[in-house]
């Protein structure tokens, strides 16, 4: 029988992530590793450089026509991210 205090682990472990202010982190880190299932691994092959800061996804890329396929598709991407995460992670795509 569940008292009204408990929680699932599930619950737990959000709180803690809210409370430590370590969820946004965790989520940029699940998007970076998840990334060659978002954009396909031709993509996520010719991506050098990868990282995000301040709501932005800064992008290296070798290939100038993945790179303007990638600018093309700049909206679907940041949805695609945003859904991923479940929230508002990326604002904009930067490409170094």
């Amino acid at each position: 029988m569940r008292k009204t205090n408990d929680k699932s682990l599930k619950e737990a472990i959000e709180q803690m992530m809210q409370v430590y202010k370590i969820k946004r982190k965790f989520d940029e880190t699940g998007i970076i590793a998840t990334w060659p299932n978002l954009v396909g691994k031709s993509v996520a092959n010719r991506t050098k450089e990868l990282f995000i800061h301040d709501k932005k996804l800064f992008l290296r890329i070798e290939s100038s026509v993945i790179k303007n396929e990638l600018t093309l598709m700049r909206t679907q991407i940041i949805e695609k991210i945003n859904n991923e995460a479940k929230s508002v992670l990326i604002d904009e795509i930067i490409f170094l």
